[in-house]
């Protein structure tokens, strides 16, 4: 079996952190998503990854420099390019000439898991399935392609209806035989002229010759393609942290639950720490700041002053800012400067598609 990760995404919900990179590369608890996802592929047996990448130059070194050959992981890695953003049938189909006669699992670069693949795979082994497909539970199925099950074969999918037959979402993994290639080719083009992958599993039900089955998921499970799908995923998986601490810790530091401090990473007198927190390599926070729950810190980074919590500050920052921030997500060299001086007012930089709430 092989994989296949998605990772071509321009990431349009996700700006403006991703005007500057992939959104697959964002940072939960300081490792990129891309990366928990070639863990589960690994961990799942499948050592021949395809990466789908697109549709410049600089995202598709991004990824290249972020993953190389797979070595790190002992898996190999061959990145597959798609000229445009054509939908994830059209994704798929590019892949032909890579997977040749195996079956191979799907999943999209952007969705994180808790449970991992592995049993998903496992049971796909074992079954007589043309397709399989992962479900969730959701409150708002609009927002998803929608299954409906009859025992664990699914007998109708649809991409985001506006009156939903269930609540159960397609997550963003699913296993194929080499079939779907042929089947791909039966799809037509939708919305802006994309291939949808539920069309072609539509197809798949229709035509009463493959079945597909489905699973539902355990464990919690995200798609982290927007700031509050990315804050939330971090929240839960710092929820699992492994305490790694070695940093310096200076005297007069408070420090409560669980906490991972980078290499070269100093706390100052006077901080106080709430975790769960991950703090990466070469930062200095402090004196007198704090850091609340549910808090990444990306390496290189500078925090003087004030508090925050239950953010993402992806790394390369600096931060005086003598107020609270919180629920926050802060991309790479940005800079957080409080001025207690007249005139007094808030004076912003902001980029194409930046958010405030003050």
């Amino acid at each position: 079996m092989k994989g296949i990760i998605l990772a071509g995404g321009l990431g349009t919900r996700l700006r403006p952190i991703s005007h500057t990179g992939p959104k697959q590369l964002v940072p939960i608890a300081n490792k990129p998503v891309l990366h928990y996802i070639i863990e589960d592929i690994k961990n799942a047996g499948i050592t021949e990854i395809g990466i789908i990448v697109g549709y410049t130059k600089d995202r598709i070194q991004k990824i290249i420099d972020s993953c190389g050959d797979g070595s790190k992981w002992n898996v190999k890695i061959t990145y597959i390019e798609q000229d445009a953003p054509r939908g994830l049938a059209h994704a798929v189909s590019i892949t032909k000439d890579f997977i040749k006669d195996d079956n191979f699992v799907v999943y999209l670069g952007d969705n994180i898991l808790k449970e991992g693949i592995n049993n998903f795979v496992e049971k796909f082994k074992k079954s007589n399935a043309e397709a399989s497909i992962l479900l969730c539970n959701v409150d708002n199925p609009q927002k998803y392609g929608v299954a409906v099950l009859e025992g664990n074969e699914v007998i109708n999918v649809e991409e985001k209806p506006e009156n939903p037959k269930s609540n159960l979402a397609i997550v963003g993994v699913y296993l194929f035989k080499k079939n779907i290639f042929d089947i791909i080719k039966q799809v037509n083009p939708g919305k802006g002229g994309e291939l949808q992958l539920t069309d072609a599993i539509e197809i798949m039900i229709n035509s009463n010759d493959h079945k597909v089955e489905a699973h539902i998921v355990t464990g919690w499970w995200d798609d982290t393609g927007t700031t509050g799908a990315v804050l939330r995923a971090n929240h839960l998986v710092l929820a699992d942290l492994e305490e790694k601490r070695y940093g310096e810790i200076e005297e007069g530091v408070s420090i409560t639950g669980k906490v991972s401090i980078g290499k070269n990473s100093i706390i100052k007198e006077g901080s106080v720490i709430k975790g769960p927190i991950i703090i990466g390599n070469n930062c200095k926070i402090g004196p007198n700041s704090y850091v609340g729950p549910y808090t990444s810190i990306g390496d290189n980074t500078e925090i003087t002053n004030g508090e925050i919590e239950s953010s993402i500050i992806v790394g390369d920052c600096k931060i005086n800012f003598n107020q609270k921030i919180v629920n926050s997500l802060i991309g790479r060299h940005s800079k957080l400067i409080y001025e207690n001086k007249l005139p007094k007012g808030h004076k912003l930089v902001l980029g194409e598609n930046s958010e405030v709430i003050l």
